[in-house]
């Protein structure tokens, strides 16, 4: 992404946002009273208020700060999900053995990172391309390798290469596990903000989108 510049959005703002994943469906009542639905977007795409995160004017200095540096919406940057930033379940540590990437074929080398989540119904494997590259940990066919040597991720846009030494072997599973950020925009080319009022307890409106990649 050319656009996109790769820092993080204030830690200490992020984790104390609010929002989450949003998607668009039709649902179209008939005549006997059933309903027809059906999905207009085949990905989600998640909506945050960082505002409710800004306790200080510390804060909020750095937010417009932030804000001014990328233009508004015109260049979009890394978000942290508090409730959604790991490959693991229920907020265990990561393990290599987290998300099921494909399986191997003897000459593939490249791999993007997804999770997936649910399991019974009708998984839905989301495309991960800003991990956080130092917590990327692989392994085939259950035998982690070793980062730097076997593989290489690249955090801009979450694809493992492994080294075509190293390419996994014809039905051996590519498994990994990682932290990671969502790419985001801010939501709005103006920052409505009230000092008087921010002083007084009211919180200033700072919206965020995710890129969808």
């Amino acid at each position: 992404m050319t656009d996109f510049h790769e820092t993080r959005f204030p830690l200490d703002i992020s984790l104390n946002g609010r929002g989450g994943p949003e998607r668009r469906t039709d649902v179209v009542t008939l005549g006997s009273n059933r309903e027809s639905r059906n999905a207009r977007w085949a990905h989600s795409r998640r909506r945050y208020e960082a505002g409710y995160g800004v306790k200080s004017l510390a804060q909020l200095a750095a937010v417009i700060e932030f804000f001014e540096e990328r233009r508004g919406r015109l260049f979009g940057f890394r978000w942290r999900d508090r409730a959604d930033f790991s490959s693991a379940r229920s907020g265990g540590a990561v393990s290599a053995s987290d998300q099921t990437l494909g399986v191997g074929d003897g000459a593939r080398t490249q791999f993007q990172l997804l999770k997936t989540y649910g399991e019974s119904f009708a998984p839905y494997a989301r495309v991960i391309a800003k991990p956080v590259a130092d917590s990327v940990r692989v392994a085939v066919s259950g035998v982690e390798k070793t980062r730097g040597v076997d593989f290489g991720v690249d955090a801009s846009s979450g694809v493992v290469t492994f080294a075509p030494s190293a390419a996994p072997p014809t039905g051996a599973a590519v498994t990994v596990g990682f932290l990671f950020d969502v790419p985001a925009r801010f939501d709005a080319d103006y920052l409505e903000i009230d000092v008087s009022s921010f002083e007084a307890g009211a919180i200033p409106k700072i919206p965020i989108i995710e890129i969808v990649p």
